[in-house]
C-alpha cells in the first residue's frame, strides 16, 4: 500500500524531473535482482512487532522525556501500514499530543531540539490524520517553525550563511539535516514548494552543497567543488565527513540525498547545474554499504534519506558511473534483510548518532522499506 508520504504532492512538473534525472537503464539491460515482495513484508512485520513490543507503559520509545524518537517511531509504524486506531499507535499519538505548547510547538519544554521534534511530531501527525482530526495541530505547528527559521526575523541578511536554515532550536547553528526536516515538515503541512519559507530554506540548502555557482558564493565551494553535500556552512563552516587540508568541507552521502531531496521539494528544475552536480556524486558514490564518505556512521539515517530521495525523484533503475544498474529497491530490501536481529530490531555497532538504540535504528529502517514497494 502507497501510504501517507505521498501528501507531498510533487507538482507534474517534479515527477518529469525526477524520471528523467538519472540514467535509466534500457531494456536491453535489466537490473539482476528484482523486489521480493514476501522478503518486504516479513522484513517489515518483524520490525513492525518489534516496536510494538518495545513501547514503554506511557506510550513512548526509549525514553519518557522527549518525543523526537518516539514520533519517529509512531510515523514508521504508520507508514508501514499500521493504522492510526492500531492500539499502540493510539497510544503514541495520544502521548505526543501531551508535548504540544501554547507556541503551536510539538517539543518537550526544556528541549534544545524543538525543531527538530515538532518536525518530526508534524509527520507523525501528518501521515495519521485521517478526517482532519490532526489538522489544527499540524497547521499550528508550521507556524511554529516558521518561527524557527533563521531569516530576516532573526536580524540576518540574505547574504548570512545561516539565513533560511533550521537548527535545533531557534538560537542554534541551522545544519542541512534540521533544514531538511523543515522542508519535509512544512510540505506534509500542505505548504507549496513556492512558499517563501521553502524558497528561503533553498538558499540554506544550496549553500551546503559543494558547487561554486551563483546560488553558493561561501568560501567552502570552490574548494571541493563535487556537487555533494555537507552538513552546515554556517558559523565557520562543518562537515562531519571532516575537512580537506585547504579547509574544504567533505561531502557525504546523507547529506547528499537530503539536499537533492530538498532541492525537488523545492521545485528545483532537473536541467539546474544544482541537480546535474548532485546527480553526478551520486553515481559516483552509489552504496549500499556504507554511509559514503562516513562508513557506518549514521548508516541508517543513510537508508531512510536514501531511499525518500530515490523514491521522491521516481527512480527504478539506473546506473551508477561505472555502468551497473542497480533496482536499488531490491538492493536495499536484502541489505536490510541480512542487517536485521533475530528480535526483528536494526541496531548499529557504530554508535554515533545514537543508532545503536534500536528503536530508533529500527524506525529510520521501517522508513527507509516504506519506500520499498513496487512502482506499477
Amino acid at each position: 500500500m502507497r501510504i501517507n508520504r505521498r501528501i507531498l504532492n510533487i507538482t507534474s512538473l517534479c515527477a518529469f524531473i525526477l524520471t528523467s534525472l538519472f540514467s535509466i537503464a534500457s531494456a536491453e539491460e535489466p537490473a539482476k535482482d528484482e523486489i521480493n515482495l514476501q522478503k518486504l513484508k516479513k522484513t517489515q512485520m518483524k520490525g513492525i512487532n518489534f516496536l510494538k513490543n518495545s513501547q514503554l507503559e506511557d506510550g513512548l520509545w526509549t525514553t519518557e522525556t522527549v518525543p523526537g524518537i518516539s514520533a519517529l517511531v509512531t510515523t514508521a509504524l504508520l507508514e508501514s501500514g499500521v493504522p492510526a486506531s492500531d492500539p499502540v499507535v493510539a497510544k503514541a499519538l495520544k502521548r505526543l499530543e501531551g508535548f504540544i505548547k501554547k507556541d503551536g510547538g510539538i517539543y518537550y519544554a526544556k528541549s534544545n531540539h524543538r525543531n527538530y521534534e515538532t518536525c518530526i511530531s508534524i509527520m507523525a501527525f501528518s501521515a495519521a490524520n485521517q478526517n482532519g482530526r490532526y489538522t489544527t495541530i499540524i497547521k499550528n505547528a508550521e507556524k511554529f517553525l516558521r518561527g524557527l527559521q533563521w531569516d530576516e526575523g532573526e536580524g540576518i541578511e540574505s547574504s548570512d550563511t545561516a539565513f533560511g536554515g533550521a537548527g535545533y532550536g531557534s538560537h542554534q547553528r541551522p545544519d542541512l539535516s534540521n533544514t531538511q526536516y523543515l522542508i519535509e515538515a512544512l510540505r506534509k503541512a500542505g505548504v507549496k514548494s513556492d512558499d517563501p519559507a521553502i524558497q528561503k530554506a533553498l538558499v540554506f540548502v544550496s549553500r551546503t552543497q559543494n558547487l561554486e555557482s551563483e546560488h553558493n558564493t561561501t568560501p567552502f565551494s570552490s574548494k571541493v567543488n563535487d556537487g555533494g553535500f555537507y552538513y552546515t556552512p554556517a558559523a565557520g563552516g562543518t562537515s562531519q565527513a571532516g575537512k580537506t587540508p585547504d579547509g574544504g568541507l567533505r561531502s557525504y552521502g546523507s547529506m547528499t540525498y537530503a539536499g537533492l531531496k530538498s532541492m525537488i521539494y523545492a521545485g528545483v528544475d532537473k536541467d539546474d547545474k544544482r541537480v546535474k552536480a548532485a546527480k553526478e556524486w551520486i553515481r559516483r558514490h552509489y552504496s549500499l554499504k556504507e554511509n559514503p564518505g562516513m562508513g557506518q556512521m549514521g548508516l541508517y539515517y543513510y537508508f531512510h534519506t536514501f531511499a525518500k530521495a530515490l523514491d521522491t525523484m521516481q527512480v527504478n533503475l539506473f546506473k551508477d558511473a561505472e555502468g551497473h544498474v542497480h533496482n536499488w529497491r531490491a538492493e536495499l530490501i536484502t541489505r536490510l534483510e541480512k542487517l536485521q536481529q533475530p528480535n526483528g530490531s536494526w541496531t548499529n555497532k557504530t554508535e554515533r548518532w545514537y543508532e545503536a538504540d534500536p528503536n530508533l535504528a529500527t524506525a529510520y529502517a521501517l522508513l527507509a522499506l516504506a519506500y520499498c514497494q513496487p512502482t506499477k
